[in-house]
């Protein structure tokens, strides 16, 4: 009973892990392989033997083999196909991009089907003049259904394949879920094509019913209404400085492209030096510049008041080391968290012997690192508190000029009556996001209130005392002599004149970008383009973009000349949303190598795990791809997801514990008959999906079936395709499959479009297979 116990806490903690997200699933999995050795639940050979499973090696070798269809241009040749096939009518257009990633699904990977076919639908959707929103849902819940269809369709139907065939009484063939799996994808394109359509949003049909052109694109994200030119006085304070000396792009504009003359500078570097005259087409808020005049005119009355002020009692000087394993290694400055946590704020960062003390908020951090914090008379404590940091000491003056020579100034300025600056948040002003002038304290009716909160909101009268750089302040000055041009000039609408063009992407499923923030991904610099904004969750984002971390599922708008962008299309971190032109021109050996595969397996001449490692390695030799290609296909963490978990499995049949969860299910069911005990394990595990990864789930419920089965009286064949139908129809959140993720910002599809459409199709397949299992795969006694 001790093991019993023993391995259900492990279990418990392991889904907890899962749901929570602490811990990235792969690693939590090998955590279990570690935890399950150690307790000695199973032995150090069934701990590691999930890595030599046939499923894990059918799995990543389908990866390769999947990705090799997916560069030689398979979908562009289908693509073609189904234009001439669908023709503009809606419903058809449903039919058809269901039951092609259905088909291709059945042989392919889901996501990377998905991926193929997402630019076909898109181009489909223009051609058509659909909105997307009405294709896209469809795509990936084809993709899905699709998979149900043969035992390579997903993992777990070769997890359920692997788990019975372990029994040694009978194997999964490949197309042995093709009855019940076809019903369900036919079921569900009926559906969609009857009923389901009208549960799909019709979002931006404004735009598709012209067709998605360039210029439509850029009316999409709304980029006019934020793009303007502002330009350079002759006397300009700017005039010399590089664009990143000039702080515009902390001011939260993005420039588009400089006018110097007769000459055009396009998406210009960083390092690009600003002339007087010269005129930046930028794209962000004309309300930033604004507001940063407003505080010039407050702050151009202000005193100067004794720089030694912040050492008084009532401030101190805190210095932080970053521990190792911190959750802030690898992150930015977060200076409105820090601030909250510690009552400090964050000044300064030194590196060894080199000191930086602007555009913290764009530099990740390094354990070691330290911190300068200028706070209360608290700050300290709170900052040892923190698991962030190993080492907080006070410094004094001395120390403090030794270490980080500070060059600030202090400015005492007064918020006037009728000031726009009135009702504004301080953390989110200009002045503290750009420009880092940092507000030491406010005092408010004689009352001073040191180090306020960043939502501090200002009030008329109120007297500020701001610490900043005299560069900072010079670059405040000199943001007051931009002048805000209205109107265009001919020679910067660059659109117009075919000089830039736009590009829709989104991450790749696999991507390792997930996350990060535009700054740390260098459009700019690798590339040559910038990010001009971000469609999330049916929103719009145009500013403050660099500091601003990309999700799955984010649709990114690009902008920069045709070669770079084609240049991108080649990062496999990224997938075009537009219709993209074949890789290599090697089709016809690709689909032959699928087309061998599948007849190997068929004929029984080879399992299913060494026809793929065959296919998989056929199709680097022929260069449908390269090996990095290969490695990058696979999806690492879900195999060692898959092996991880698998020692579980074996440890919860090994100990009893799956025969009590069995037993427990029969002994609620059971009376009703096997086929209620049957339809309840259904719908554990499709409930089960919205939160547990599927591989996972089905690792898990695998031994619990075979147990209840055998607790029943019956052959596990029925219960165990009940449980892979389940598992694989995951319809009703966007974070139950990658294929889900890849369509939200393409889409511009919202969390709730999931559930709507997706709960009437989940109870359909329910119906479906249950319907069907009686007939295809009846009861039938165990073999004793």
């Amino acid at each position: 009973m001790f093991d019993i116990a023993l391995v259900t806490t492990i279990l418990v903690i392991a889904l907890v892990l899962f749901v929570t997200e602490a811990l990235r699933m792969d690693i939590v999995a090998l955590l279990v392989v570690g935890a399950l050795t150690v307790t000695g639940l199973v032995t150090p050979a069934e701990a590691v033997a999930g890595f030599s499973n046939e499923a894990v090696i059918t799995l990543w070798a389908m990866f390769i083999i999947s990705e090799g269809l997916l560069r030689t241009g398979v979908g562009d040749l289908i693509g073609r196909y189904l234009m001439r096939l669908a023709g503009r009518n809606e419903a058809a257009l449903v039919a058809v991009i269901m039951f092609a990633s259905g088909g291709l699904s059945a042989f392919m990977n889901n996501i990377g089907v998905a991926v193929l076919m997402l630019p076909v639908v898109m181009g489909l959707a223009r051609r058509a003049r659909v909105p997307p929103s009405r294709l896209l849902m469809p795509l990936a819940f084809g993709c899905l259904l699709g998979g149900l269809t043969t035992q390579i369709g997903t993992p777990p139907n070769l997890l359920v394949s692997a788990a019975l065939a372990e029994q040694g009484d009978f194997r999964f063939q490949l197309f042995d879920f093709l009855p019940v799996g076809g019903a369900a994808l036919v079921g569900g394109v009926l559906f969609f094509v009857l009923f389901g359509r009208r549960l799909l949003p019709t979002r931006e049909a404004g735009e598709f019913t012209r067709t998605r052109s360039q210029r439509n694109l850029r009316a999409l994200y709304g980029l006019r209404e934020f793009m303007f030119t502002v330009s350079l006085s002759g006397d300009s304070r700017l005039a010399g400085r590089t664009l990143a000396e000039s702080r515009v792009a902390a001011l939260g504009l993005i420039v588009i492209a400089i006018e110097r003359g007769r000459r055009i500078i396009r998406l210009p570097a960083r390092q690009t030096a600003l002339k007087a005259g010269d005129r930046l087409l930028v794209q962000g808020k004309r309300e930033y510049i604004e507001e940063l005049r407003a505080w010039q005119g407050v702050i151009g009355k202000g005193e100067t008041v004794p720089a030694n002020l912040p050492l008084t009692e009532n401030l101190r000087m805190v210095q932080a080391r970053v521990a190792e394993g911190s959750p802030l290694i690898q992150n930015p400055v977060n200076r409105q968290e820090l601030q909250l946590k510690t009552r400090g704020l964050a000044i300064a960062l030194r590196r060894g012997t080199r000191v930086r003390r602007s555009g913290l908020s764009r530099l990740p951090l390094r354990a070691g690192d330290f911190v300068l914090l200028q706070g209360r008379v608290e700050t300290a404590d709170l900052a040892r508190r923190l698991e962030e940091f190993d080492e907080v000491i006070e410094l004094d003056q001395g120390t403090l000029e030794r270490l980080y020579r500070p060059n600030e100034r202090l400015i005492s300025v007064r918020v006037p009556a009728g000031s726009p600056l009135v009702g504004l948040a301080y953390g989110e002003s200009r002045l503290a996001e750009a420009l880092e002038f940092r507000l030491l304290a406010i005092n408010r009716e004689d009352e001073v209130n040191f180090i306020p909160d960043p939502d501090e909101v200002l009030r008329e009268d109120d007297r500020l005392l701001l610490q900043t750089r005299n560069e900072d302040l010079e670059t405040l000055r000199a943001v007051q002599e931009l002048e805000i041009e209205e109107e265009m000039t001919p020679a910067l609408n660059l659109y117009a004149t075919d000089r830039l063009a736009t590009e829709e992407v989104t991450l790749a499923p696999l991507s390792r970008l997930g996350g990060r923030t535009a700054a740390e991904m260098g459009f700019n610099e690798k590339y040559g383009l910038e990010l001009v904004a971000i469609r999330r969750a049916g929103q719009t984002l145009h500013t403050d973009l660099q500091t601003e971390r990309l999700n799955f599922g984010d649709a990114l708008l690009l902008v920069g000349p045709r070669n770079n962008l084609r240049r991108l299309a080649r990062d496999p971190s990224f997938i075009e949303v537009t219709p993209f032109v074949p890789r290599r021109p090697r089709k016809r050996y690709a689909g032959l190598i699928m087309i061998g595969v599948i007849g190997a397996v068929l004929t029984g001449w080879l399992p299913i795990s060494i026809a793929a490692l065959i296919g998989a390695t056929l199709m680097v030799l022929i260069r449908c791809l390269s090996m990095e290609d290969a490695y990058r296909a696979i999806d690492w963490r879900a195999v060692f997801l898959i092996a991880g978990m698998l020692p579980l499995g074996t440890a919860l049949a090994n100990t009893g514990a799956a025969r009590l969860l069995a037993g427990t299910a029969v002994d609620l069911l059971g009376t009703l008959g096997p086929w209620y005990v049957i339809g309840g394990l259904y719908l554990v595990t499709a409930l089960a999906t919205m939160i547990v990864p599927t591989a996972a789930l089905v690792v898990l419920m695998s031994p619990v079936v075979l147990s209840a089965s055998a607790s029943l009286g019956i052959a596990p064949t029925t219960a165990m395709m009940a449980m892979a139908m389940a598992a694989s129809a995951s319809f009703t959140s966007p974070i139950s499959h990658p294929a889900n993720i890849l369509i939200m910002g393409p889409g511009n599809y919202r969390f709730k479009d999931y559930i709507r459409a997706g709960i009437p199709l989940t109870l359909l397949v329910f119906v479906i297979v249950m319907l069907l299992l009686p007939i295809f795969w009846p009861l039938q006694p165990a073999v004793s």
